[in-house]
């Protein structure tokens, strides 16, 4: 008796391993959660400890020397809380990431099963056809299983491949935060140093003239880097129109085998210098735009549309839900023109009219 069972397993082989890397890198995420929310509780108990002995001393103790000793336990202890805190943040950031490698792990786990069940149907089947005068059923069988496996495995590739993209994504959150310690003397106690007297004002003025810079370069009428950087967008999906996919999706944005029109999206953006991993599925974009407050959604897509943005297709950004993303070119009134990569396996120019077609999408995201 064919074990057909065994045959279809033997074509998840390679799916088995990217279900096995991304329990690894989960497993890892994790431990690094855990250590930094055990970092935050310590330093949190470090603080009050430092407070109750500071506050307890100063009761007892009177001299010229007490203000001085009051403002730096003070210091020290405000020093503490923001490293506590910056441990706390580090945590939540590693627990996002540690959530969707945990889903991704299981979404490959689901993969492998639904595909050795229909795998071990299609060599049933034609394991009993050759059994009844059709030998060549059974090769027809294999044919099938491997042309399902290639399937599979392109979906399943494609969650390893977002599992790096998010991962490098909160390494570059970590690393913001680690510079936002800016040696505050618990963290580096090597880097601490005196402020001179004034340095604080100044400082103050000075992170309030950049905010009013910045306030008036979002809110004015022109937005010279802005507008640089959409303009490049732009010219370089331009350029592309035309260019079509070959065979098994293979295109020079993302690897073979997999929609590209996400990879061909974010590497528009890459290009003109937005600061985007380049991920292949369209959902992790209305993501990435969501925690940079960059988002919005389909009942505002009419107002906020403008060209550069990314637009996104179907129902939200979850899996199965998010389903394509274009890059909008022109926004005339009612109606809005994109560049889409693998649109009829291509890079493509689409208008699309206003209400009439906003069902088809569930938001956009301006470029950073």
């Amino acid at each position: 008796m064919l074990d057909t069972a065994g045959v279809a397993t033997l074509f998840a082989d390679e799916m088995k391993t990217h279900h096995g890397k991304l329990r690894g890198k989960a497993a890892d995420s994790q431990a690094v959660q855990h250590a930094l929310r055990q970092a935050a509780h310590e330093i949190t108990e470090q603080y009050e400890a430092q407070r109750k002995a500071a506050h307890a001393l100063l009761n007892t103790w009177h001299s010229k020397a007490n203000p001085a000793f009051e403002h730096d336990t003070g210091k020290f202890g405000r020093d503490l809380k923001v490293t506590a805190q910056a441990s706390t943040h580090g945590a939540k950031v590693v627990s996002e990431v540690t959530d969707a490698l945990a889903g991704r792990h299981q979404a490959t786990g689901k993969l492998i099963d639904e595909f050795v069940a229909k795998a071990r149907k299609i060599i049933d089947a034609g394991y009993v056809l050759a059994r009844n005068g059709s030998p060549a059923a059974l090769l027809m069988a294999i044919g099938d299983v491997a042309d399902l496996a290639g399937k599979y495995l392109k979906e399943s590739g494609g969650h390893l491949k977002n599992a790096r993209a998010e991962m490098e994504e909160a390494a570059r959150k970590l690393r913001a935060l680690q510079k936002d310690l800016n040696h505050d003397g618990v963290a580096d106690p090597g880097g601490t140093h005196r402020a001179k007297p004034g340095d604080h004002r100044k400082h103050e003025q000075h992170k309030k003239h950049e905010a009013h810079k910045k306030h008036k370069q979002q809110h004015g009428k022109t937005h010279a880097s802005h507008s640089k950087k959409v303009d490049k967008i732009l010219d370089h999906a331009r350029h592309n129109l035309g260019y079509h996919e070959g065979p098994n999706n293979r295109n020079k944005w993302g690897p073979t085998g997999q929609p590209w029109c996400a990879y061909f999206a974010t590497s528009m953006w890459r290009s003109a210098g937005v600061d985007i991993p380049k991920y292949g599925f369209t959902g992790d974009v209305y993501k990435w735009g969501q925690r940079h407050h960059l988002a919005y959604d389909r009942g505002a897509l009419a107002h906020n549309a403008r060209p550069g943005d990314t637009i996104l297709f179907g129902d939200g950004p979850s899996w199965g839900h998010s389903q394509h993303i274009g890059i909008i070119e022109k926004v005339e009134g009612s109606k809005i023109t994109t560049i889409e990569g693998n649109a009829n396996d291509q890079v493509e120019r689409l208008t699309y009219t206003l209400p009439r077609d906003l069902h088809k999408f569930y938001g956009g995201v301006h470029p950073k």
